[in-house]
């Protein structure tokens, strides 16, 4: 046994002092730097083949401004956003600056914002070799501020495109574009929020939100991950001031690709829709349908004739993934039917009650939502006191042709006022069974199953739900 450890123990100083003749040896052959020569980590490798694919943009069209203001001044994105206060004065001429992404060299299809173009009567591109060359507009889609150009040039570079449904909070970002008309600049930072949305900015907005620096000229330019890829088009930022304060936007490069397919492909852009009014799940709802999702889209009504209706969706719904994609919100599901073209087909997975179901929904096209009557038959009319404590201070009367219970009166600051609950309200659904009548509306608002019930409600032409407590 002794001989056996000293054996082994032999063997492993031997190994000890090998490995430390062959790293002194290694050390021995590296040349010699001094401090100030040693390689730093560095991101200009990568930016050196990205950067060649950005691209300034100048137009020439008319616009309201001012004379003589600085070129940088005439960026649609400061004009926008910035609430830069131009007297109105015609001018002939304009040179509106921004950026751009090449994003397929062979046929020199370019990606940057709509408002960059907007009426231009010529788009001018400038490579970072300095080159120039007219490019044709291809397409735009103004309700998502996308626009598609293409020039032909030989040796162009392009960004590859990322999937911007993988993009985490903490992710590191470079934004890169032409502000102030100084020449082509990179800024970093980081995603610091995704989704953002409710902005009014664009009709669909689902945000990429970062702190690197986005300014006047970066309108259409690219928001990079530390591979090179493009995550996203720089579009807007958050200032009162004109100035940078670390609140940027940008569209997920998922939405501006879709964008660019309809408009390369069909020339021009067909928004699809489900025929469905949604809002957020929110904890409230939630517990008042008695589910355990924390996310999804609730339908609080189905448009007659609509795809949605056609496939047999209901008013209740909780819609939570469309094509396998997770649906986390109202906007969510809202963008994602507004990105495919009528006929396409969606797989809806849905909660209805207790119960998880799949449908298959072919999307429609635009169409008229139907506007809901709001008059009452003769019935007397009766208050909610007795009803539910939320209910109390509304007064009710059967709807016409039984499609619900109006409500004929609300007192402010009663509990039903601070419910939400408003006069013409028409209460068609509580916990998601449908109320006819007024004897309806009395048997589920007295049912103490639940501390919390759900109306589903239709104001004028749209749909909701209010939870009561």
């Amino acid at each position: 046994m002794i001989a056996m450890i000293k054996k082994q123990l032999f063997f492993s100083i031997f190994s000890i002092l090998c490995i430390s003749l062959i790293s002194l040896s290694t050390l021995h052959a590296l040349p010699t730097h001094d401090s100030q020569n040693m390689a730093l980590p560095s991101l200009a490798p990568m930016l050196e083949k990205v950067t060649p694919a950005i691209v300034n943009i100048s137009t020439k069209g008319h616009y309201q401004g001012k004379s003589q203001l600085p070129e940088f001044l005439n960026d649609p994105l400061f004009r926008r956003f910035f609430k830069f206060d131009i007297p109105q004065h015609q001018q002939p001429q304009s040179h509106a600056l921004g950026s751009g992404v090449i994003v397929n060299a062979k046929k020199g299809y370019i990606l940057t914002n709509n408002h960059v173009i907007d009426d231009a009567s010529e788009i001018l591109v400038t490579l970072k070799d300095g080159r120039s060359l007219v490019a044709e507009l291809i397409g735009t889609d103004p309700q998502i501020d996308i626009a598609v150009l293409k020039v032909k040039a030989d040796n162009l570079f392009e960004v590859k495109l990322s999937d911007s449904d993988k993009l985490r909070v903490g992710d590191f970002t470079l934004a890169i574009g032409h502000p102030f008309g100084l020449g082509q600049t990179v800024t970093s930072g980081i995603i610091s929020g995704l989704g953002r949305s409710g902005l009014g900015i664009e009709s669909y907005e689902d945000f990429i939100q970062t702190d690197a620096s986005i300014n006047p000229g970066n309108s259409g330019g690219a928001l990079v991950n530390l591979h090179g890829e493009l995550i996203g088009i720089n579009t807007a930022i958050f200032s009162q001031s004109g100035g940078n304060i670390g609140i940027g936007f940008a569209i997920p490069v998922n939405m501006a690709k879709s964008v660019m397919n309809q408009l390369i492909t069909h020339g021009s852009i067909q928004r699809g829709l489900l025929g469905v009014q949604v809002q957020d799940l929110t904890p409230e709802l939630a517990s008042a349908f008695g589910v355990k999702a924390t996310q999804g889209a609730i339908v609080a009504q189905v448009i007659t004739d609509s795809a949605a209706s056609k496939a047999g969706i209901k008013a209740g719904d909780i819609i939570i993934a469309a094509n396998a994609r997770t649906i986390r919100s109202s906007s969510d599901l809202r963008n994602y039917i507004g990105l495919k073209r009528p006929g396409d087909t969606a797989q809806l997975k849905i909660l209805r009650g207790k119960k998880t179901i799949t449908i298959n929904a072919v999307i429609g096209g635009d169409k008229a939502l139907s506007s809901t009557a709001s008059t009452a038959t003769q019935t007397q009319g009766f208050n909610g006191q007795h009803l539910h404590p939320a209910l109390e201070g509304a007064h009710f009367a059967q709807h016409a042709n039984d499609q619900g219970v109006l409500v004929l009166e609300v007192t402010k600051a009663s509990p039903a006022w601070q419910s939400g609950l408003r006069e013409n309200d028409l209460i068609i659904a509580i916990n998601r069974q449908s109320v006819h009548s007024i004897n309806d509306l009395k048997k589920l608002a007295k049912n103490k199953t639940n501390k919390s019930i759900a109306l589903n409600i239709r104001r004028g032409d749209s749909a909701l739900f209010l939870v009561l407590r």
